[in-house]
């Protein structure tokens, strides 16, 4: 039975129709029915039923299933072994951090990686999807919260201080906030510490705007709309905003660093990792977890 094929079946099992089991793939929706399609007439059996709902798993599927994710996962160790195993610094390296801290924090350390090794090709994938080390979604992550995941190999690597900013041709806010726009995350991140302080700090102010993106807030705030909380690797750098002094500053967070720990032998990865130490790690603790 072909592993390309159970990939499939796994993806639709996943995700209830076949174009959304393509998009995980990242192929076309006819080349995901056609290779069902094989997979079935292959076996005899049908494994999906269509429902209002979408595809659901007939008792033929049910009984695979667990043996699929059987393979995925011997499938997946084997494909991590052997790119932990590389021998040369050079190919691929994919990175999962937020928009934000690749712009204004990981470039320089992206810079030197590639001066010390222009074989290796970085590539960025940014957003505050958690993506899965263990299915090789991206190969290292930098992300504000630890990693949970077994098998993860993490540090932390800095506290990251935040400020309050405002456009720098603007005054400075009342006190309580009256008539203050404020520019926050949006609804699925308004639990961080950073929304919940800018709240209290001036509850006479109302949200004006909000987004995942810092580098948004702070492009929204340079046009003059209000104010926000940015980390002040961000915020500092931009000439168009202005921090503001205040009693008691935004509270900082923790950067993480993690990878699986089939790829701590990857050189192009374990370079990454130390120049990244180097250059813009702080009050680093012991890793969790798994050595590094």
């Amino acid at each position: 039975m072909d592993w390309d094929d159970l990939r499939v079946f796994l993806a639709i099992a996943r995700s209830g129709s076949l174009g959304a089991a393509a998009k995980l793939l990242g192929v076309s929706h006819p080349t995901v029915g056609r290779r069902l399609h094989v997979l079935e007439q292959v076996s005899g059996q049908m494994f999906f039923r269509r429902t209002g709902l979408g595809l659901v798993l007939t008792d033929s599927g049910e009984r695979i299933l667990h043996l699929a994710q059987e393979m995925e996962h011997t499938a997946l160790a084997i494909e991590r072994r052997l790119a932990g195993d590389s021998e040369q610094p050079e190919g691929l390296l994919r990175i999962s951090c937020a928009e934000w801290f690749a712009s204004y924090v990981l470039a320089p350390v992206l810079s030197e990686l590639s001066q010390r090794h222009p074989l290796i090709v970085p590539e960025i994938i940014p957003g505050h999807r958690q993506f899965d080390l263990v299915r090789r979604e991206a190969d290292i992550a930098f992300r504000i919260v630890p990693f949970t995941e077994p098998d993860i190999v993490q540090r932390r690597l800095l506290t990251m201080s935040y400020g309050l900013y405002v456009g720098v041709a603007m005054p400075s806010p009342k006190k309580d906030g009256e008539g203050l726009g404020l520019i926050t995350m949006n609804t699925a991140q308004a639990h961080y510490p950073d929304v919940l302080w800018l709240e209290q700090m001036y509850p006479q102010a109302r949200t004006v705007f909000s987004s995942s993106s810092r580098t948004v807030q702070a492009q929204m705030c340079t046009q003059g709309l209000g104010v926000a909380v940015l980390p002040r690797s961000l915020g500092d750098q931009l000439p168009t905003l202005r921090r503001l002094e205040v009693d008691e500053a935004p509270p900082s967070r923790d950067i993480w660093m993690g990878y699986h720990q089939d790829m701590r032998r990857m050189d192009r990865l374990r370079a990454l990792a130390d120049i990244a130490v180097d250059m813009i790690g702080n009050d680093l603790c012991a890793p969790t977890g798994s050595n590094s």
